[in-house]
């Protein structure tokens, strides 16, 4: 950093009066500040490193008070980054403005394999911090085996799981697999025994199922780890609380089990159930239902975060999360980013897999390409349908793709008895069912049977069809 610069980075804290995720401030005009050690290691783990600036009062409204020796505070900041373990090498700046001296400490951050960089004197555990916003907040026990689970290349996915049984796989799936691996694998198909063939590709382990081989192959997984599901929720407002006309708090809400394979159709279906459609007219002069979010791109987020999230035991009783709201929504697993790939190169470059046997499998089994075309997919679909990009993002232990609808308009919600009398007197003239479910702003689900079907019950509302209920020419006028 140049001195003009540092200068103008201390004018910029005092203008927003706050420290960021890459900048800390330390007043060190009495002294030089004894506990650097939580900055030290949060910017040495994060990605943009960051930036500690000495000379500004925070109690003080980031007042600038100026360091009381320039020379000496290096030299003491340094000592301090030597107890890191490995040692942090800091680059210091030294500016003068308005006749007082500021200092910085750029802290670099260090390379993935070598992280979590920690204070020696009171332990890894003790010692790693994580940056959040403006503060340093210690790791979870979790955080810290991510990195060395990457360190030490662990494969949770071929955990063995003692009381699993292979009389409990679906038999016509491990068959179907089998006969793909022997096509696609040449060498297995001449001499070696089946038994052999998923011992070989992660199945099993000492002829013991892993987690790998459950999680395709097993007619139920979630009788050894019940999280290992997918929950999925249609929430009435765009926040998890917000109520609906009768104080709902879900329009729909699913707990998804079942092999991988199972559960993406499943979960593909929640997401379809719960969307709204807009009808539109086509150049063929033909009326068309367009989907709320994408198909292909609502199964590839389901897919990445079953086969990308994190199966160690620090997170197997965490399940997949889809959430549905409003204006948006979001696909959330367990475990962060994997290995040295970071959100702006997503897609753009091979990444480290988590869970290598499983993908293959899963590959073998058709359910994915495993080729790393699951993020551009996304993003090219979403394009396709004209809606904003998807957002990605990797938070504490977490992975999240959030998809943003172009429907909700951000109309305050309306109670059961206001939303009955706008329908009524929209219905005055027939309506058709895409119709009535864009007035409502609902799913077509939960629109035909929490609104329309108790006014046709209550006789407020009749079919236009009534001998053909299910007919697509059905339209609903008010009685």
């Amino acid at each position: 950093m140049q001195e003009k610069d540092l200068v103008a980075l201390a004018e910029r804290v005092r203008r927003t009066q706050c420290e960021t995720q890459t900048i800390e401030v330390k007043s060190a005009h009495d002294g030089c500040p004894t506990k650097l050690y939580g900055a030290l290691s949060a910017f040495s783990n994060q990605d943009d490193g960051g930036i500690i600036l000495f000379g500004l009062n925070e109690k003080e409204r980031f007042k600038l008070t100026g360091v009381y020796d320039a020379h000496d505070l290096q030299k003491k900041v340094a000592e301090q980054c030597k107890q890191m373990e490995p040692a942090v090498r800091p680059l210091f700046t030294v500016a003068e403005t308005d006749g007082m001296v500021i200092v910085s400490a750029e802290i670099p951050a260090v390379d993935m394999s070598e992280r979590p960089i920690y204070y020696r004197g009171i332990g890894r555990v003790k010692g790693s911090y994580v940056r959040v916003g403006e503060s340093n907040e210690l790791m979870s026990e979790y955080e810290i085996y991510s990195y060395e689970a990457f360190r030490k290349r662990a494969q949770d996915d071929l955990r063995t799981v003692d009381n699993a049984k292979l009389t409990l796989f679906d038999d016509e799936r491990l068959a179907a697999y089998l006969d793909e691996a022997k096509k696609e694998r040449r060498n297995l198909a001449e001499s070696v025994p089946d038994e052999e063939i998923i011992e070989l590709m992660g199945v099993t382990s000492g002829s013991v199922p892993t987690i790998a081989g459950i999680m395709s192959f097993s007619k139920y997984p979630q009788g050894y780890f019940p999280q290992l599901c997918i929950t999925a929720v249609s929430v009435p407002g765009v926040e998890m609380g917000d109520l609906g006309g009768e104080g709902e708090r879900f329009i729909d809400n699913q707990r998804i089990t079942g092999a991988i394979p199972d559960m993406i159709e499943l979960a593909v279906d929640f997401v379809r159930r719960n969307s709204r459609n807009k009808t539109i007219v086509g150049d063929d002069g033909k009326r068309h239902d367009k989907p709320e979010y994408p198909p292909k791109a609502v199964r590839e987020a389901i897919l990445n975060a079953l086969v990308h999230r994190d199966y160690s035991v620090h997170s197997q009783n965490v399940p997949v999360r889809v959430e549905m709201y409003r204006d948006r929504m979001e696909v959330i697993n367990s475990g962060g980013l994997y290995g040295k790939i970071t959100i702006d190169s997503l897609g753009k470059v091979r990444p480290d897999t988590r869970n290598p046997s499983l993908a293959n499998i899963l590959e073998l089994l058709g359910v994915t390409e495993n080729r790393y075309s699951g993020i551009p997919t996304i993003r090219a679909e979403c394009t396709r349908a004209g809606l904003p990009s998807p957002v990605f993002e990797a938070r504490r232990g977490e992975f999240m793709v959030t998809f943003k609808n172009n429907i909700y308009t951000g109309e305050t919600k309306r109670s059961r008895e206001t939303l009955q009398k706008e329908l009524l007197e929209y219905c005055s003239e027939p309506r058709s069912r895409a119709e009535i479910t864009a007035f409502t702003g609902f799913s077509r689900t939960h629109t035909m049977n929490g609104v329309i079907q108790p006014l046709v019950d209550a006789g407020l509302l009749r079919l236009t069809l009534p001998e053909k209920p299910k007919s697509s020419k059905q339209r609903y006028v008010g009685a």
